[in-house]
């Protein structure tokens, strides 16, 4: 039920104006409660994902839906709520490729890239089957969402 009424939350036409300041506001305290923990309970996967900003060199920490997959990697969608342009953290992701994840209540470093050809559209295929919004984004946005596999660094 509560992935169903976020999925809902999140496809609505508002949402893409007021979703970015929503979360800015609401991942800490969701955080805190959490015990600094991203919980997966049957609800949406999420991580943590901190990079190197490519203009300021500064780090950068973003909270993100994530679809865990086998052997550890995690895919990440640059969906910026169906807005028009790509989020900034998938420009720190092309210009870097490395990144630091919180999940599962533990931290580690991630070699990121970019997915393509058909490597995406097997990724993309079971992230729209996870996150049915994903498809909507992409529909309001008018472009094509970059895809992130983020390999644990161990």
């Amino acid at each position: 039920m509560i992935k169903a009424l976020s999925q809902k939350l999140a496809g609505s036409e508002w949402f893409v104006q007021a979703g970015p300041r929503l979360m800015r506001a609401f991942d800490p305290v969701a955080r805190r409660l959490a015990g600094s923990r991203m919980t997966e309970r049957g609800r949406i996967p999420a991580l943590l994902l901190t990079t190197t900003g490519a203009k300021s060199g500064l780090p950068r920490a973003v909270p993100l839906a994530c679809l865990p997959e086998p052997g550890g990697a995690l895919l990440v969608v640059g969906s910026n709520f169906g807005g028009p342009r790509h989020p900034a953290w998938t420009a720190n992701l092309l210009a870097g490729g490395r990144a630091t994840v919180r999940f599962g209540g533990r931290e580690f470093p991630v070699t990121a890239s970019m997915l393509s050809g058909a490597d995406r559209e097997e990724a993309w295929s079971r992230l729209v089957a996870h996150q049915a919004v994903y498809a909507r984004y992409t529909e309001r946005s008018g472009r094509e969402l970059r895809v992130f596999r983020l390999i644990p660094q161990h």
